[in-house]
């Protein structure tokens, strides 16, 4: 359940760090402050449900494409949400192809270090420590 919760946390703050870069180094990437909460929340949601299902898809009917899987889920994501107004916009080919990719590069190494020396870490220690109790009982 912690693990869950601290994933949830890192792919929000990695999400708005991710779609922040997009907004200074895209310049067809637009986003208004109003709206970046309602983009964002939309967006982690849309990437959380998109994820599973492009995957099952990708090793039912391309199993070569299965790992494109987080690349594909993070643009149908971010074209979600560019659906609600007042959050992002993004306009061009150029920036409809670089952004997923930003964005999924930051996501996935993000997740990846975050879940990997932070979050491990403090579940190994947490079960040390419930170990070295149970032990003493």
């Amino acid at each position: 359940m912690m693990r869950l919760l601290f994933q949830i946390v890192s792919q929000l703050v990695l999400a708005a760090i991710a779609i922040t870069v997009c907004h200074f180094a895209l310049p067809g990437f637009e986003m208004r402050i109003a709206g970046f909460l309602v983009a964002l929340g939309v967006f982690t949601i849309a990437h959380a449900v998109l994820g599973p299902f492009v995957l099952n898809i990708a090793q039912r009917y391309a199993a070569p494409l299965a790992g494109g899987v987080g690349l594909v889920a993070t643009l149908l994501a971010l074209w979600i949400a560019t659906l609600f107004q007042g959050g992002i916009t993004i306009r061009g080919v150029e920036t409809w192809v670089l952004a997923p990719i930003i964005v999924w590069v930051i996501t996935a190494l993000g997740g990846w270090i975050f879940m990997a020396f932070v979050v491990d870490r403090r579940l190994k220690r947490r079960a040390a420590e419930k170990a070295m109790r149970h032990s003493r009982s």
